[in-house]
């Protein structure tokens, strides 16, 4: 969440930040709220140390009298303190609900927009590819090699099942494998994260309350994560770091799991859009600074675009509207991959940062050299996510025979060079 000093000093920035977003808070009633709760807090705090004044001054009474004349006014002190107590928790009920719905603020480098339509290129990589022959979409291609299975997989886990079998099945485990072995290289630390986790995590990282119905809960308190995003930051959740231990540099992959609602009628054909997918996601944590969590968003960038590249895949970076940006997140890139079948691009990764929106609310701090205690800065991207990608190597590497080439890089993990 925004730190309240922030939203006191800045409330016209706010807002502007709420418009680009298109999210609806009252600022103002939060405004008024947090005035009137510090004004409570103050009579609790001055109560309190009256008591504690009152209870020095029992202790030295010289008789009964004195005694009990000290006792009366802390009976009146009980009385008017209860009735504070009462109306303070009602207003921090109020004011704590509105600060969960405030989002975070665009960077001012952010265009403003109100979906993805307006999304702005800033970079291009490879060559779009050029073929002599009808070409075919992924899910004709599956089809014909025996890659994918919709129909038992509807059967199975009804709509948008599948089960990827064969070349598909390598393919994906494969890129699981260059993806990580990638980012180890690059400092990060591997982690297998798990899916099922608790609430605060969800609260924590954005997702709870406004994505509620994109959450599946599985239990009291229980719920599905919809990217490793969730649990790894979950992992130092209430704990202070050292400032010597920052950056934290994590890859993780997990199952991810999303109801998809709101899309329904769109992209049901495919492995486009699914309910359970894999992903391989970056995690930074770093200090509390915007130019140096500006410098990690670039480098993860990077990194996934990096990884596109060793596919040989072609594909551009777009800086997503306001609009189209999460509740926490500052700023995001989208990697969007050339789909031959579509004559368009498709969003494989994105990348985004949040300074301490998730930190705060994770309760994630870290002490700096010389005392301070401070809330770190949060990142992820995805590195890869499978198998949506399929969608790009399957069409791009297809062959005239009908056979389809893998990619070179990914060639060592399957042990295979084509899929016939």
């Amino acid at each position: 969440m925004l730190d309240i000093k922030f939203i006191r000093q800045n409330p016209e920035k706010v807002k502007e930040g709420l418009a680009k977003k298109q999210v609806k808070v009252d600022i103002d009633r939060l405004l008024e709220l947090d005035k009137k709760r510090r004004e409570l807090l103050q009579v609790i705090e001055d109560t309190r140390a009256k008591k504690n004044k009152a209870n020095e001054e029992i202790k030295r009474a010289k008789n009964k009298e004195e005694k009990d004349a000290i006792i009366l006014k802390m009976r009146e002190l009980d009385t008017n303190s209860d009735r504070v107590e009462n109306d303070f928790q009602e207003i921090d009920k109020e004011f704590q609900g509105l600060m969960l719905q405030v989002p975070n603020v665009p960077d001012d480098s952010v265009p403003e927009g109100k979906s993805d339509a307006d999304n702005k290129e800033i970079r291009k990589w490879g060559d779009i590819p050029k073929f002599d022959f009808p070409i075919k979409d992924h899910i004709q291609i599956a089809k014909n090699l025996d890659l994918i299975d919709f129909e038992r997989g509807t059967k199975v886990a009804g709509f948008r099942g599948y089960f990827l079998k064969n070349g598909a099945a390598l393919i994906s485990m494969a890129l699981w494998n260059y993806a990580i072995e990638f980012l180890i290289k690059k400092g990060f630390t591997p982690f297998v994260a798990p899916s099922m986790v608790k609430g605060f995590n969800f609260m924590g990282t954005g997702w709870l309350p406004q994505a509620k119905d994109e959450v599946y809960s599985v239990g009291e308190d229980l719920y599905l994560a919809g990217t490793a995003e969730v649990p790894m930051m979950g992992l130092h959740s209430e704990e202070t770091l050292d400032e010597s231990d920052l950056p934290k540099k994590y890859i993780a992959i997990s199952p991810c799991f999303r109801s998809e609602v709101g899309s329904y009628g769109k992209d049901t054909r495919g492995i486009y859009r699914l309910h359970e997918f894999m992903k391989v996601e970056q995690i930074v944590l770093c200090k509390n600074d915007h130019e140096e969590s500006v410098k990690w968003h670039e480098e993860i960038t990077k990194n996934s675009e990096e990884l596109v590249q060793g596919l040989k895949l072609p594909y551009r970076v777009v800086v997503n509207c306001a609009g189209d940006l999460g509740f926490g997140q500052i700023k995001k890139y989208d990697i969007e991959v050339w789909i031959p079948s579509q004559n368009k691009y498709g969003e494989t990764h994105s990348s985004s940062y949040f300074h301490d929106f998730q930190t705060r609310r994770l309760n994630i701090r870290y002490r700096e050299k010389s005392g301070e205690i401070k809330f770190v800065h949060s990142l992820n991207n995805t590195a890869i996510a499978t198998p949506r990608i399929l969608i790009q190597i399957l069409e791009n590497y297809q062959q005239k025979d009908g056979s389809v080439l893998v990619p070179k890089v990914l060639q060592k993990y399957t042990g295979f060079k084509k899929i016939a």
